[in-house]
Parts: C-alpha cells; sequence; structure tokens
C-alpha cells in the first residue's frame, strides 16, 4: 500500500511504516517556541526534572510576538526565555530576527524532517517538505527534553491544482479560496498535500503561504513535494546538502481529493470574523478601511513586499489610511533595503515596523481603535485578533491590500 507524504516522514521517524489513524511515537528533529507560548513551556521542561535538552542546537526560542516589548509584564517574559538558552544551551533568535515561521524555514528545517512548535502556524514549514505542526507547550517541552513526540498520523486531504491564475492572483487568494471550500474545521487533524501543475510552478514565497494557512481549514500539516524549487531555496539559505526528494506513493491512500481550477479562482478576501467568510474583493468596494497591515509569517517575504512598492511606487497613501509595513525577518528588511523597497514604501507613506510579528496578535503596534477596519495580510481575523473587539479585520492578498490601501477602501 503506498504512502502519502505524511505518512512517508512520520514512518521514517517512528522507526515502521504507518498509516493514517495510528498512534505512534516518532523522533523530532526540531523543537520551537515563541514569546507568547515559551515561558509555559520552559516551565513545564523544568518541571519534568529533566538534566539537559536533547538536542539545545536545534531548540529554538523565538522573541518575535512582542518584538521590541511594549509593557514590564512581556518584557519579563523575554528574560524567561533568555535565561532558559543561556542555561540549557538552546538557540535564541531575538527581538528584530523576525517571526519564527520565516526564521525557521530561513535558517533551520530541512525535508524529510519533524518539526514541532508551540505556535499553530508551525505548518508552514511543510513548504519544505518537513513535517511541521503545532503542539500545546506542555508537548512541546516533553518533545525539548526526550526528542521524542507521540501524535496520530493524520489522513491526507489531496489538493490538485491545475491551469494559470488571473491577473494579480496569488497563492493567498488561492487559499482563501481553498477555506472558503473546505470551511474552518473542514479539514481538522488532516495534512493537506498540495500538488498539480500550478503548484509545480509556484515559487517557495507562495507555497509558504499555503502551508502557512492550511490550520486555518483546521489541519495539521500543510505538505509539499520537494523539487528544484526547493532545492533552490535551500541553495539560497547556505542548505543545499539539506535537500532530500520527498513524494507521495502514486498509490497512495486520500481521503479526500479536492481539485481546483487556478483560472476560477479571484482575487479573495476573508470578511469578519472568520477565515472560511470569503467573498471575492470586487464585491467589496463599499468597506473603507483605516489601516492595511502588510506583513507576518503568511504575507512578510521579499515577494510581498516588492508586489506592494512596485504599486505604490510614486504614489501616496490614501490620507484616511494607516499602512504598516513588517518585514518577516531581518534578511528580508535588509533585502528591501538593499532593493530600495523600503525608501519606495516610506516615500508613499508606510510605517515600516521592525521584523517580526507586528500587529498580527494585537499586543502591539497597530492595535485597532472602536469601530475601526483594517485589511491585512495576516491569516486570521478573528474578533479581537488585533487588540479590539469592537474592530473588524478584513484578510487579503498583498496586492490587493496594496490596491485598497491607495483608494481607502477595499479594491483589486
Amino acid at each position: 500500500m503506498g504512502q502519502t507524504i505524511a505518512e512517508k516522514i512520520i514512518s521514517e521517524h517512528a522507526g515502521a511504516a504507518v498509516k493514517a489513524g495510528e498512534l505512534v511515537i516518532a523522533d523530532v528533529d526540531v523543537c520551537a517556541v515563541q514569546d507568547g507560548t515559551g515561558p509555559l513551556t520552559v516551565q513545564e521542561f523544568k518541571k519534568l526534572g529533566l538534566a539537559k535538552l536533547n538536542n539545545p542546537e536545534r531548540t529554538i526560542l523565538f522573541i518575535d510576538h512582542a518584538s521590541p516589548s511594549p509593557r514590564k509584564e512581556l518584557s519579563n517574559t523575554h528574560s524567561v526565555l533568555r535565561g532558559f538558552s543561556k542555561e540549557y544551551g538552546a538557540v535564541l533568535s531575538d527581538v528584530g530576527m523576525g517571526v519564527c515561521h520565516q526564521r525557521l524555514v530561513e535558517s533551520y528545517v530541512n525535508p524529510g524532517e519533524i518539526l514541532v512548535g508551540a505556535d499553530s502556524h508551525t505548518c508552514t514549514s511543510g513548504a519544505l517538505g518537513a513535517f511541521a505542526t503545532g503542539m500545546g507547550s506542555t508537548d512541546i517541552a516533553a518533545a525539548m527534553g526526550l526528542g521524542k513526540t507521540w501524535l496520530k498520523v493524520p489522513a491526507t486531504f489531496k489538493i490538485v491544482v491545475t491551469g494559470g491564475f488571473r491577473p494579480n492572483v496569488t497563492s493567498k487568494d488561492l487559499m482563501l479560496h481553498l477555506i472558503g471550500m473546505l470551511g474552518a474545521d473542514g479539514a481538522t487533524y488532516a495534512s493537506l498535500e498540495f500538488c498539480g501543475e500550478t503548484i509545480d510552478k509556484m515559487d517557495m514565497s507562495s507555497r509558504l503561504a499555503l502551508a502557512n494557512m492550511a490550520v486555518e481549514a483546521g489541519a495539521k500539516a500543510g505538505l509539499f513535494k520537494t523539487d528544484e524549487k526547493t532545492r533552490e531555496f535551500l541553495a539560497s539559505r547556505g542548505r543545499a546538502d539539506k535537500f532530500k526528494e520527498i513524494a507521495p506513493d502514486k498509490d497512495a491512500i486520500y481521503e479526500r481529493i479536492i481539485e481546483i481550477n487556478a483560472a476560477d479562482v479571484v482575487p479573495t478576501v476573508a470578511c469578519p470574523h472568520t477565515v472560511d467568510n470569503v467573498k471575492p474583493a470586487s464585491e467589496l468596494n463599499n468597506v473603507k478601511v483605516d489601516q492595511v497591515f502588510v506583513g507576518t509569517c503568511t504575507n512578510g517575504r521579499i515577494e510581498d513586499l516588492r508586489v506592494v512598492a512596485d504599486i505604490l511606487r510614486g504614489k501616496t497613501v490614501h490620507p484616511d489610511v494607516r499602512l504598516l509595513v513588517c518585514p518577516a525577518s531581518k534578511d528580508v528588511y535588509l533585502q528591501a533595503l538593499s532593493e530600495g523597497l523600503i525608501t519606495d514604501l516610506t516615500a508613499a507613506n508606510a510605517v515600516i515596523l521592525p521584523p517580526g510579528c507586528g500587529p498580527c496578535v494585537g499586543v502591539h503596534a497597530g492595535t485597532l481603535a472602536d469601530g475601526e477596519v483594517c485589511l491585512a495580510t495576516q491569516n486570521r481575523n478573528f474578533q479581537g485578533r488585533m487588540g479590539n473587539t469592537n474592530a473588524a479585520i478584513y484578510l487579503s492578498s498583498p496586492y490587493v491590500a496594496a490596491c485598497s490601501a491607495l483608494k481607502g477602501c477595499i479594491t483589486c
């Protein structure tokens, strides 16, 4: 019987051939926490009474959600992570280095590996052909100490995308379209395996956006086979030797097969307050926006900043709109500086934030006022997500976000 990508990777780490539905104990390659979940993980790790980390060089502590800290309580949690890093030898990714999920693919995760992280969007690394999934802080604490984790092998949805996109349609639109089809819990605990000619042509940035939002349909992971795009990305990050061929068997068993014609996808927006409440952007031009936010682990990469800068170059953001731009990592920020994108964006009256999560989780930098509307390139628009339950969040691609920042209302 053939295996899916998820089944193959987990089998290699469990020491036996596994299939969907089985409960297994599997070796873990990389463990990650961030400043929201990390302090609890540290607390639970110490409760276990373990003397050391199983693999400190691949245990990464990220300070990205409140970066830099806006208040003393959060500063104290940052101190916990810094102290733990020094005491146990874990790797610290401190203020300004960037969002954990972007940093993980840039520097730490490789094809065929298992990554567990105390953050739901850990699934982003699945774009590299790694089984990457979010877990609770206690599970991560155990994995950090033992180098193993337990999980149920997920069933797999095969997402087959063919055909060409319309102009200015992106993988973000595709993912919002898919989540609208599945529903916010339509793929609960499944692995989404993306394939088809359209996926094969996508650059790594586009694949990362798809993998990142797999969890918004309830999925355990979002996975891609490895190919030359994977190899090129790893080589660009100095890890060419880490390339490994990962692909499903031709006779793999799937719980569900979903076929999408890329030509059917239009610029799409998720409306408040759920990610599956999607509508074509063209139907929302009566929605005025107070703030536009470009960034996060979903769409804060250099390719995203280029799209926005190209649209804004020589123009000025609508006077009633605040445009916030947050590079996903220090490396993205430096590249945007070298290409002149930061200059173009600043000239258009965008506000550039330090690399990190920025306003996405609502703890600092861009909290909305009562009744305000934000159009964001992030992955969630739950009520209160950006710090105010009396505000509204719409989600879009960087293209729609940039066009809307100029016009003052949602447009494409």
